[in-house]
């Protein structure tokens, strides 16, 4: 399956500006690139890319005053087939886990371990460590949060999603996260693509999604809490311990977003033959 993805981001500043922004295909997904995934600007302005400490793809700008579009299409490969499941997988003894998955137990900006141990342990101890457990999890998360854009925020913790009884895909993802790592399973979270593909058509405008990754039997996993089932198409662009790690972006001075689009649908290939002749 080939997929076509993309963004249009516009900020307008009253100074030169700079911009951190992690909107570039994760490297584990870039070999499977047909076209290039390239950070634009709309005006010549110096794009600096690197590695962060999280293995991500970021782009640094100085954005000069005024309105400037940032912009990236791209064609990527994908399996075409529903995520694999690994029901066997089991919960690895924490003294046996890699060292670089051992922050991911920790709590950080959005995700209060400290405050929810003791309420994961009374809905999950006595569910089967491993995969069973983090599918509890992920549907207990599921039916706790209502959807609910309107009432987003940037600031809502996973307590606070959980208090609240609403969020976004970001809330249900921090919620889910904080949990499994109050049970002690190492969990990040990741953001990225994720069309209707193989599945009915939400009625809201296309974004960004998120969603998160534990760790279980020696491998990374994928779950998604808001929409709580296996699908096709997702493309990663970063992952970290919350959203504080993965902000798509994030300025230093003062900027009004005042354009935000992304798309990301199956492409026919008959379509693709007739424009390549």
């Amino acid at each position: 399956m080939k997929i076509r993805a993309g963004y249009r981001i516009t900020f307008d500043s009253v100074a030169p500006t700079p911009i951190n922004f992690l909107l570039s295909v994760h490297p584990d997904r870039r070999g499977d690139l047909i076209t290039p995934d390239v950070f634009t600007p709309s005006i010549d302005c110096p794009v600096e890319t690197f590695v962060d400490s999280f293995g991500n793809l970021m782009s640094r700008v100085l954005a000069p005053p005024g309105p400037v579009t940032f912009s990236s299409q791209f064609l990527i490969e994908d399996r075409g087939l529903p995520e694999p499941a690994a029901p066997d997988a089991r919960q690895m003894a924490i003294e046996d886990l890699p060292g670089e998955a051992l922050q991911f137990l920790l709590a950080s900006r959005y995700c209060e371990t400290d405050e929810m141990s003791d309420l994961a342990w009374s809905l999950f101890g006595g569910t089967e460590p491993g995969w069973q457990r983090v599918e509890a999890i992920v549907d207990w998360t599921h039916r706790r949060l209502a959807y609910d854009y309107k009432r987003a925020r940037p600031t809502r913790t996973a307590r606070q999603g959980h208090d609240e009884e609403t969020g976004v895909c970001r809330d249900y993802a921090h919620l889910a996260v904080t949990l499994c790592r109050c049970m002690n399973i190492p969990a990040r979270y990741c953001t990225g693509y994720l069309g209707d593909i193989g599945v009915p058509p939400l009625p809201t405008p296309m974004d960004f999604h998120a969603w998160f990754e534990v760790y279980l039997g020696g491998a990374w996993h994928t779950f998604d809490a808001r929409h709580n089932q296996r699908r096709i198409g997702r493309i990663l662009m970063a992952r970290g311990r919350d959203a504080a790690d993965v902000a798509i972006s994030t300025t230093f001075g003062t900027t009004w977003l005042t354009e935000f689009s992304v798309v990301t649908q199956e492409v026919d290939e008959a379509e693709l033959l007739l424009a390549a002749e």
